[in-house]
């Protein structure tokens, strides 16, 4: 079996997109008026917040072509401007799911709709990523879309990088055809939820989409915490080295685009065809100045994955399903 090269625009390289603008959207004065207006009327709770109710007349029609951008382009946006040192901490929530669902259906993290991402002092080793300063490795979260709305930046750190999926997926396939196979196999993954077996769960990394293309889903730091479950088998060889190659080409120049979240900036990002990271930061002495983002998840619905492993992280049973690559 030889595992095929994808084409399409989710292949891209750093240094094509790094410098330009086209990634980018700036929110105009309307735009910005008409998002503090919407907070304004918005009812009490975040969760009653939805499209129809978050009136954007003219920020609407932008943020659908966020969204095809996302599901049928390179897979990144970066939009800049939200009002959000206009707001309190509350009314930043209720923006970030209100722009959120613009862009597609807002997805349950837990208990919540919505993640505060800050250092809570928790340890790297067994804490979720949005819960400490640690570097995070290259990985994609379970959803479709990722969103995250810049409340404030750290004091130094913290920066966002991003690599296309399907670009690192496809020198593994040129450079090393013997390793390409093992993406598509079962692996380990630690939802970090405690010790017991539903923390495990197994699914290939990469899986085929519908009509072509793929969906990567890594994460360095999850897999290699799942070797403490009692069940879950050692890395073979063949994983190991597949993994030194995944790492080595996410931290390559060629593949990774870096970028600065400022106060008011929301990343758009497809998890099926971009893996994120962010380096370690130092946060400020005041607690009222420390990092804060508000994550999203966002489901498209376009249907565009085979039923794969985005369903299979939020099961909380283990999975072992196994799914064809993408071969020629």
């Amino acid at each position: 079996m030889v595992v095929a090269q994808v084409t399409g625009p989710g292949e891209w390289l750093a240094d094509e997109v790094r410098g330009r603008d086209e990634w980018k959207v700036w929110l105009t004065e309307e735009h910005r008026r008409e998002v503090l207006a919407a907070v304004r009327a918005a009812g009490p709770s975040p969760a009653e917040v939805s499209e129809e109710g978050f009136r954007l007349p003219a920020l609407g029609p932008v943020l659908r072509e966020v969204r095809a951008e996302l599901v049928g382009g390179r897979g990144f946006v970066l939009v800049r401007g939200v009002p959000v040192e206009e707001m309190s901490e509350h009314e930043c929530a209720v923006a970030a799911l209100g722009l959120g669902c613009h862009v597609g259906g807002v997805v349950a993290q837990g208990e919540t709709l919505l993640k505060h991402v800050r250092d809570t002092g928790a340890d790297p080793a067994r804490a979720r990523s949005f819960e400490h300063s640690g570097r995070l490795g290259y990985h994609s979260d379970p959803s479709d879309v990722v969103a995250l709305l810049c409340v404030r930046p750290a004091m130094s750190g913290g920066a966002s990088a991003i690599v296309g999926s399907v670009a690192v997926h496809n020198e593994v396939a040129r450079t090393r055809p013997d390793l390409a196979e093992v993406l598509y196999q079962p692996w380990w993954h630690d939802r970090r939820t405690g010790d017991g077996p539903d923390s495990f769960y197994a699914q290939p990394i990469c899986v085929a989409r519908d009509g072509g293309g793929l969906s990567m889903a890594y994460g360095p730091d999850y897999l290699r915490s799942a070797q403490r479950g009692a069940e879950v088998p050692p890395f073979s060889a063949a994983q190991r080295e597949v993994m030194e190659l995944l790492d080595r080409l996410t931290n390559d120049a060629r593949f990774a685009l870096t970028m600065e979240l400022r106060t008011g900036d929301m990343q758009f990002l497809n998890n099926h065809v971009v893996l994120h990271s962010r380096t370690a930061y130092a946060d400020h002495p005041d607690p009222a100045r420390r990092r804060h983002l508000l994550r999203l998840w966002l489901a498209t619905g376009r249907g565009e994955v085979q039923p794969s492993a985005r369903s299979a992280r939020s099961s909380s049973a283990a999975s072992t399903r196994s799914l064809s690559p993408v071969v020629r």
